[in-house]
């Protein structure tokens, strides 16, 4: 079996283990976003942001796709050069956390640490040359991972090394996120990220 079979193999057993998942009783009759449309295995980035939507992912089993952070996200892709097909997008937790009253709701540290073994596997499995995390919980849920010394205000699209490979923090596309991080700003993150992408060399 060739190597890019057997990452294929791997990932479909990866995202049936997902779909399966019962860990966390929040999640209960959420979809588990984790399959072919998440991006290709061997995208050389991929990023992690923080959970589906519930207007998002959640609904259309595509990462930021189908809401504003979607929609923001897309532009912001389009200002560092990257095409949404030769990028992987994932989340630190693969369902959608909600709140007594239905809405959105941050995940909390325990459903991060449940989805932990998911998010380890996925790296290793796309194996990418850049891991970009988009916004807080991405980078908690990474340092459980492999320690980092990354905080988002303050290292924000400064690429660091991360054991084998490279850690970026962006923040998250999400519109309320645009409270700390103009999107005029995030342009110009996801443009540097697009310029550092195009100065590694090829694997």
């Amino acid at each position: 079996m060739s190597q890019s079979a057997e990452a294929e193999t791997a990932y479909a057993a990866l995202s049936a283990r997902a779909a399966g998942c019962r860990r966390c009783p929040r999640m209960e009759g959420r979809r588990r976003v984790l399959g072919a449309v998440n991006g290709p295995l061997g995208a050389r980035a991929l990023f992690v942001a923080e959970a589906p939507g519930r207007l998002g992912a959640d609904r259309t089993g595509v990462p930021l796709s189908g809401d504003q952070s979607g929609r923001n996200f897309a532009a912001l892709l389009a200002a560092s050069g990257l095409r949404r097909d030769e990028v992987f997008v994932t989340n630190a937790v693969l369902c959608n956390p909600r709140d007594a009253q239905g809405r959105n709701a941050p995940p909390s540290p325990a459903e991060i640490r449940s989805c932990s073994g998911f998010l380890r596997e996925t790296i290793a499995v796309v194996d990418p040359l850049v891991v970009v995390a988009l916004g807080a919980s991405a980078l908690r849920a990474l340092a459980l991972l492999a320690p980092h010394e990354l905080r988002l205000a303050r290292d924000v699209a400064r690429p660091a090394r991360w054991g084998e490979r490279w850690l970026v923090a962006l923040y998250h596309p999400s519109p309320r996120a645009q409270l700390h991080r103009p999107f005029g700003r995030q342009l110009d993150d996801f443009r540097a990220l697009g310029s550092f992408l195009a100065s590694l060399p090829e694997s």
